[in-house]
């Protein structure tokens, strides 16, 4: 299979490409990977925010996934996500199944001795209503 990435060999396949991610890497940023496993029907963190840029793989079930001024959306086994980080609050991270876990393996970006997330006051979500999707 021949890609813009050039040859790969078999059993490897490019999920996704993210050109202008490096734009919202901190400067002497650590990568941390985290496995996040959440119990059937779980709703996950409340909203929150994350120190860095978060590139996630779902490996199992369906997560109902939402960022700041995006829609609600079921990432599937297999897919891929991806959230700026800094200021941007992320509202869901959520089991979408009732009967099954889910899993999602993510790699992030953050300046060392962060948090991995900060849960965002019900005030501050208020103050910032207008930038959440709504249809």
């Amino acid at each position: 299979m021949s890609t813009e990435h050039g040859h790969l060999p078999p059993g490897v396949e490019l999920i996704s490409t993210m050109p202008d991610a490096p734009a919202f890497i901190p400067a002497g940023a650590e990568a941390r990977t985290i496995r996040v496993t959440l119990p059937p029907g779980d709703p996950g963190a409340p909203p929150h925010r994350h120190p860095g840029p978060v590139f996630g793989y779902v490996t199992q079930g369906e997560i109902l996934f939402e960022l700041e001024g995006q829609a609600p959306r079921v990432l599937k086994t297999g897919e891929s996500l991806f959230e700026p980080g800094g200021d941007t609050i992320h509202y869901q991270g959520a089991n979408n199944l009732a009967d099954a876990q889910s899993q999602l393996l993510v790699v992030m970006f953050a300046p060392p001795g962060t948090p991995i997330l900060t849960v965002v006051s019900e005030e501050e979500q208020a103050e910032r209503r207008h930038l959440r999707y709504s249809e």
